[in-house]
């Protein structure tokens, strides 16, 4: 009976230890997404770097030091141009001038959206950064097809591209562009030919982003060209087995990543519009400042005018005295002055 019983009592202990190790279990379940949460949260309130900071700075003022940026910019490493270049795009500053300026051999990406880039200026990027894997040209109105052959001509390395010119019938051309050309016609398959046997055209290009493509363009390039998959949409599988890089996706700036550490308010400035007055709030009678400079600097002169004349007229006396102490003529003027006033006094 006793045997039973202590049985029992031991079952029973066994049963409210397993009961306090699920209840810690189910704790430490849900201590566990809250310590990754509070991190994530530790790491998104991360204060900025003195670099990010810098960059700040100077983006703000940009629009001062856009004319000598030439100059500037040949001191600044690679990773200081291309994140004022994010800048001047955002602040709608970006042209040729500037982006010849900044640009780098190292640059693998390129964001020129929305800018006021032609074709001369892809060029010479293209020129001098040969190493592009990623290009965004989308909303560039200046830039044509000229702009993308010469881009595909000496950017080997290109994988995606962003964006076609506006203009449907040079779309059409560019797509002319990018298909590869074979030396050897008689393959059977130009993707199965190394590099050094394709002629010309994009060879690297994999990924094409043109939200407007016809039906007539699309179906070309898929039977042409199988290689370059158009619009790719995100899937957690990737496209037949092969991932999908970010710079593929339209809904992100190629160039986010480069100023994520950077305070949006350094390109947001420029878009701020002030608030219009009401005639019942401004005043009819108020100065403007450019007035108000004025006249404080009338009163200032005004002020200082007694001052200065009397300077001059001492500078004036100090200066007669010198002459008549260094000329014989001058004190020879003087000794007869004086007896002339002496004479003249005694008659």
């Amino acid at each position: 009976m006793e045997k039973g019983k202590s049985a029992r009592q031991a079952v029973e202990i066994s049963l409210k230890k397993l009961d306090l190790n699920a209840d810690w279990n189910f704790k430490s379940s849900r201590l566990i997404p809250s310590l990754h949460s509070s991190k994530l949260r530790i790491e998104k309130t991360k204060p900025p770097s003195l670099v990010s900071l810098c960059l700040g700075v100077i983006g703000r003022h940009l629009e001062e030091i856009i004319e000598d940026l030439s100059e500037i910019a040949v001191n600044f490493p690679a990773d200081i141009k291309i994140p004022l270049a994010a800048i001047a795009r955002r602040r709608k500053l970006l042209n040729d001038d500037v982006i010849v300026s900044l640009a780098d051999s190292s640059w693998e990406i390129l964001d020129l959206s929305g800018s006021d880039v032609s074709n001369f200026g892809l060029a010479k990027v293209a020129e001098m950064c040969k190493s592009l894997r990623a290009v965004d040209i989308s909303q560039c109105k200046k830039i044509t097809a000229n702009g993308v052959s010469e881009l595909v001509r000496h950017c080997h390395s290109l994988e995606t591209m962003r964006g076609c010119p506006s203009s449907e019938s040079t779309a059409r051309r560019c797509l002319g562009i990018l298909k590869p050309k074979l030396n050897d016609v008689e393959g059977d398959s130009w993707e199965e030919l190394d590099t050094m046997e394709i002629g010309h055209g994009a060879q690297s290009l994999r990924w094409l982003v043109w939200p407007k493509i016809d039906e007539d363009s699309l179906e070309m390039l898929s039977a042409e060209c199988p290689r370059i998959i158009v619009n790719p949409k995100p899937s957690l599988f990737g496209f037949k087995g092969t991932e999908v890089p970010r710079e593929a996706f339209p809904d992100v700036a190629l160039d986010d990543p480069i100023v994520e550490d950077i305070d949006p308010k350094t390109w947001s400035i420029c878009r701020s519009i002030p608030k219009a007055m009401s005639p019942s709030l401004s005043s009819a009678n108020e100065l403007s400042i450019a007035e108000k400079f004025r006249l404080a600097f009338v009163e200032r002169d005004t002020r200082l005018a007694p001052k200065r004349a009397k300077n001059a007229r001492q500078h004036q006396r100090r200066a007669e005295r010198e002459w008549m102490m260094t000329s014989t003529r001058a004190k020879a003027l003087a000794l007869a002055s004086k007896a002339t006033k002496s004479l003249h006094g005694r008659s």
